[in-house]
């Protein structure tokens, strides 16, 4: 049994990692300041002996025992880290040094969840690890892409530096159960919109593309991460779903799946919003025999229910 931090616990996909540990029978300390984390996700937790819940904003120093940390804060979507900008860079900056500095200190490993976001509007597609991004740093979404990229370069520092164990993870489009509904992310846009008979606003022309991995799959390939026991394989790895579809693609799975009635309309591109992210895969596949197993149509059947009771539907 270990005990293990996870900062950002009461996220969307913190919450999940969070209950995989726990049934796995680790004694877990989720750190969240809940500005978009949610008590909702982790309820449920709170009943188990091997679960404690902490609020706290990692941009001030915090420290406990650990033998893993896994570093999750920051908000994800981007209503959320452009809200206070200046925050979010904290959060990816001196939250990053707070906890490595912690991991430092109790011997801890320690995994970074980094983001395709690195690689900002890519000019290279479908996007590999060695790939160095195109990421304006002066745009709107530069407090989230430029403070995670940051983060990357710190957790190496610590590591060349101090000998820090650490694990980087690169986090493709993400979707399932526990997301905002008010997160402005496509999926939850998208499925929010279609249950409410709303008009499905799509960006731009509708041909840019993501790709989706359910979220699940996601932490498994985290799990597998951190506790892979090949020595000296830092990362950073891509984790995400190949598969690859247009805006377009998307709502309309998602309006045949809920029976929708809504219609598509066309609004203008934000800046900066990349027009392809799809990962290349293969360093996981070798070296954590890891890849995703959910189709997006059979995720978001398993997702869409969420987000009804949710709305009260």
């Amino acid at each position: 049994m270990s005990r293990i931090v996870v900062t950002g616990g009461a996220g969307f996909i913190g919450s999940h990692l969070c209950k995989k540990l726990v049934e796995n029978g680790d004694d877990v300390v989720c750190v969240d300041s809940l500005f978009t984390g949610s008590m909702d996700n982790i309820g449920e937790l709170l009943e188990y002996d091997n679960f404690k819940f902490v609020e706290h904003d990692i941009v001030d120093p915090y420290f406990d025992e650990a033998d893993q940390i896994y570093n999750l804060a920051c908000p994800a979507s981007p209503p959320h880290y452009q809200y206070n900008p200046i925050h979010t860079s904290k959060t990816s900056v001196m939250g990053t040094i707070n906890m490595l500095g912690m991991a430092r200190k109790c011997g801890a490993r320690i995994l970074q969840s980094s983001t395709s976001e690195v690689y900002g509007d890519p000019q290279v597609h479908p996007q590999p690890e060695e790939y160095r991004g195109n990421v304006n740093p002066i745009g709107i979404r530069s407090c989230y892409d430029e403070g995670k990229r940051m983060a990357e370069t710190l957790f190496f520092d610590y590591h060349r530096e101090h000998g820090v164990d650490i694990k980087v993870i690169r986090i493709f489009n993400t979707y399932g159960p526990n997301m905002n509904p008010d997160d402005g992310r496509v999926v939850s846009n998208f499925i929010v919109q279609a249950l409410k008979g709303e008009d499905i606003t799509v960006y731009g022309d509708g041909n840019q593309t993501r790709s989706f991995c359910y979220v699940s799959d996601l932490v498994e390939g985290m799990y597998r991460m951190m506790n892979t026991s090949k020595k000296g394989f830092t990362g950073p790895v891509n984790l995400g779903n190949p598969g690859e579809f247009t805006m377009l693609e998307l709502a309309q799975k998602v309006i045949d799946i809920t029976g929708s009635d809504s219609r598509i309309v066309h609004m203008s591109l934000p800046a900066d919003d990349p027009t392809q992210r799809k990962p290349v895969i293969k360093l996981a596949k070798k070296e954590l025999d890891w890849e995703p197993t959910i189709p997006l149509d059979e995720g978001l059947k398993m997702t869409i229910p969420y987000f009804k009771e949710k709305l009260g539907l």
